[in-house]
């Protein structure tokens, strides 16, 4: 299989539009991109002011998608995202009023605002993608992305999210803070009068939609991973669960994850077949959430991107 060089011009194009409003973050576009190709949901982790919530809008503007966003906080309710039964006078009988989750696009802000039951409340949605009501599933609609955001510095009135939920999230992305250079552009962009709420003053419009992507998607269903370059992934998780640092290893689901991401990242590549390299390249920002510290390890500075470099660097790999 050899891929389109069409569908793989189309989504660069969609790079550079986001990089009209959003400045020096590529790793985190790029790693929206692959979790587009795959149909997977995305956890934005940054400090406040590194652009999270713009990126998400200004991704959605450059794809023509139906957005919606939530502004998670402690007293948000499970039907205030799914949606409720409402009772109708005129009728005398319940009617199902659709929440924000019924969209292409759902940014879901500062997640770990809201307790436990509404953060649960994904779950189904996630997973499943649908919504059930009253016993009856209601179907998302396709293309269906979370893109949950939160601040990993402000612990008061927070609730972590449980491993379980972390796991339904494809990839976790982190945004660092600019570089100086990216910094003074962002600064320069700001005094020439760029508005980070009116993006189309900045000149962005769509360059792919939902159709394209499912083009891409399915080039990327048909890239081809060899058995020793599949025996290779599953032997880097298996190693996180051997890890003496480590409480809680990689999962199969989360084999199944790197799988994804890796032939994403290969048709983004130009290439119709997966390489070790591209495990490495996405074993990152798919497994970092996916595995727990030991208590006595996270004191002795340990951090999940160690281990994984430890990880990576004792596994041998195919030639």
């Amino acid at each position: 299989m050899t891929p389109s060089t069409e569908l793989r011009e189309g989504l660069a194009a969609l790079r550079a539009e986001v990089a009209k409003a959003v400045v020096g973050q590529d790793a985190a576009v790029t790693g929206l991109v692959i979790a587009l190709l795959c149909r997977g949901h995305v956890l934005l982790e940054g400090v406040p002011g590194v652009a999270k919530t713009l990126l998400v809008r200004t991704l959605s503007a450059a794809l023509d998608l139906d957005t919606k966003r939530v502004q998670f906080t402690p007293d948000l309710m499970p039907g205030d995202v799914t949606g409720s039964l409402v009772y109708d006078a005129s009728t005398a009988q319940f009617s199902f009023r659709e929440g924000p989750v019924f969209t292409n696009l759902l940014l879901a802000d500062e997640i770990n605002r809201t307790p436990p039951k509404t953060q649960a409340s994904l779950l189904e949605a996630m997973e499943e993608r649908q919504v059930s009501v009253d016993g009856l599933p209601k179907p998302l609609p396709d293309p269906f992305l979370v893109i949950a955001t939160q601040n990993p510095v402000e612990y008061e009135g927070t609730y972590p999210l449980p491993e379980a939920q972390l796991d339904r999230f494809l990839l976790k992305l982190t945004l660092p803070l600019p570089e100086r250079d990216h910094e003074i552009e962002v600064m320069r962009r700001h005094s020439q009068g760029f508005d980070p709420r009116d993006l189309a003053a900045a000149g962005l419009r769509p360059v792919s939609d939902a159709h394209q992507l499912a083009r891409a998607r399915a080039e990327v269903a048909q890239v081809q991973i060899s058995d020793e370059v599949l025996g290779y992934a599953v032997d880097v998780c298996r190693a996180t669960r051997q890890s003496p640092s480590l409480s809680l290893g990689v999962s199969p689901r989360g084999g199944t994850a790197l799988l994804a991401t890796s032939r994403a990242w290969a048709w983004l590549s130009g290439r119709g077949y997966v390489t070790p390299d591209d495990i490495k390249a996405l074993a990152h920002p798919t497994l970092r959430h996916r595995v727990q510290l030991r208590a006595e390890a996270e004191l002795e500075g340990v951090t999940a991107e160690s281990v994984l470099d430890t990880v990576l660097a004792a596994v041998p790999v195919p030639r």
